[in-house]
């Protein structure tokens, strides 16, 4: 099994592989594919609100180090080919094999393709890939796809997938795993660009209990031919999922 691991909100005092030998100590570092978080601002960021870098340069150099790649979550809905222009240094220093985007926007995983070529790119869960006509077509723009959390329940869809190796499942889950709306994705994407804005969420519209990270059987869905997983840090203080 390989994994892509969340350094969301790592102290920036806390060096990359002690944060990782104090987050997640059952996963080996060689079993560990990248790490995806926050380098420099950049408009392109979706997914969570940027308050800052949460991979430092020496993070980053440790990475290499250990043979770990850097995952960019630059999952933004909104973006014009003035914003990729301006991002273009920073697709450009982290630009080596090894090395992911993570993409909502279609559009801008093609000019990533077309300029940069080393990148793995990766269609983001906020995608929603949950038909097997969604997941076949993102395969044919992208290099691998996540399927929502909800989907690792469904036996008979997931043994139906093509090209499973090519295919990332969530080995743990947080609020997405039942949020009915996801309305908070949208609302991010538009205040990365502009750090204002209201940030939307389903769960004022109908109170939930918060039930904390849910851990997915490993084993079994590797018995079904999945082989790579992405695994989520809960937020400092739990509470995150419902």
């Amino acid at each position: 099994m390989r994994f892509t691991i969340s350094a969301r909100s790592k102290p920036n005092d806390v060096p990359i592989l002690a944060f990782l030998a104090r987050n997640f100590p059952t996963v080996a570092i060689s079993e560990i594919d990248s790490v995806f978080g926050f380098v420099e601002a950049t408009t392109l960021y979706g997914g969570r609100p940027f308050r800052g870098p949460e991979l430092t340069p020496y993070d980053v150099k440790e990475m290499y180090y250990a043979g770990i790649g850097v995952r960019l979550p630059l999952s933004n809905h909104y973006v014009t080919e003035e914003e990729y222009a301006q991002a273009k240094p920073l697709l450009e220093q982290y630009h080596r094999n090894g090395n992911a985007a993570i993409v909502t926007n279609d559009d801008l995983a093609k000019w990533i393709r077309r300029d940069f070529p080393a990148y793995r790119i990766e269609a983001s869960v906020i995608k929603n890939l949950n038909t097997q006509a969604r997941v076949e077509d993102a395969l044919a723009l992208y290099d691998t796809v996540v399927l929502p959390m909800e989907l690792n329940d469904d036996v008979d869809f997931l043994a139906g997938l093509p090209d499973k190796n090519r295919i990332t499942l969530f080995a743990n889950a947080g609020c997405a795993r039942n949020c009915p709306s996801k309305i908070c994705y949208v609302s991010i994407s538009k205040h990365n660009k502009t750090g204002s804005g209201a940030i939307m969420c389903s769960q004022p519209l109908k109170a939930r209990e918060q039930t904390g990270m849910v851990s997915f059987d490993l084993n079994r869905l590797h018995d079904l031919g999945f082989d790579r997983f992405k695994l989520l840090r809960g937020r400092p203080l739990g509470g995150t999922g419902y």
